[in-house]
């Protein structure tokens, strides 16, 4: 459970992430927050994730005391285990025009994290607003409604295999002529991709009807 509560705020946007791997409310205080959670929603490495699940305490060098909390905390798989990352996200602006009010909380954040034997990360834009992202946001819909027909998969996926390579484009030619049948199907087609059960490049490569798909074998 979230050890501070998000407030309203007029300068960014707040809401609730629908999410399967939070394990409360997955609220976000920012788009950018909000763009974070949809990496770790579609990284199928990532067990597990928490909004604000920590208060760190420390006192600085005049006696004074500060509570700080971190955004994130999440669980994904590695070659080696499980690893555990506290988050900090931020704009790279705000980091840089706040830096000095910033700095102490994040060197508490990395302290109390190294005593976890957990990771510390800070999040920008830059490391989040990626072409991944873009592609997840854009086929999360899709994942959470699911195929329309089990025949739809089943119909993509054996063409898809005769094919070996293909493009949307072409899959959906190679099946129907008409556009009315092959806009029924693509919801089914970004699903199969969304769900990796068809092969694309969706960390480099913007997803769009030309984009190379391959089938899983």
């Amino acid at each position: 459970m979230p050890v501070r509560r998000i407030p309203k705020s007029y300068r960014n946007v707040t809401g609730i992430y629908a999410s399967s791997k939070s394990i409360d409310s997955a609220m976000f205080e920012s788009t950018l927050e909000r763009d974070f959670i949809t990496l770790l929603e579609f990284d199928s490495h990532v067990l597990e994730f928490e909004v604000q699940p920590v208060k760190i305490e420390w006192t600085d060098q005049n006696g004074k005391r500060h509570r700080y909390f971190p955004d994130v905390i999440f669980k994904r798989k590695t070659e080696y285990g499980v690893e555990t990352v506290l988050v900090e996200v931020k704009y790279r602006s705000d980091l840089k025009k706040d830096w000095d009010e910033l700095k102490p909380k994040l060197k508490a954040g990395l302290h109390y994290a190294k005593q976890q034997d957990w990771k510390f990360k800070i999040m920008s834009e830059i490391e989040i607003r990626t072409v991944l992202q873009k592609n997840a946001k854009f086929l999360q819909p899709f994942i959470r409604r699911g195929a329309d027909r089990e025949g739809d998969m089943d119909l993509l996926d054996n063409k898809l295999r005769e094919l070996k390579n293909s493009t949307p484009a072409q899959l959906l030619s190679e099946l129907v002529q008409s556009d009315w049948d092959k806009a029924a199907l693509l919801p089914t087609l970004w699903y199969l991709i969304g769900t990796r059960q068809i092969i694309c490049d969706l960390e480099n490569s913007p997803l769009n009807m030309n984009t190379p798909i391959h089938w899983k074998a």
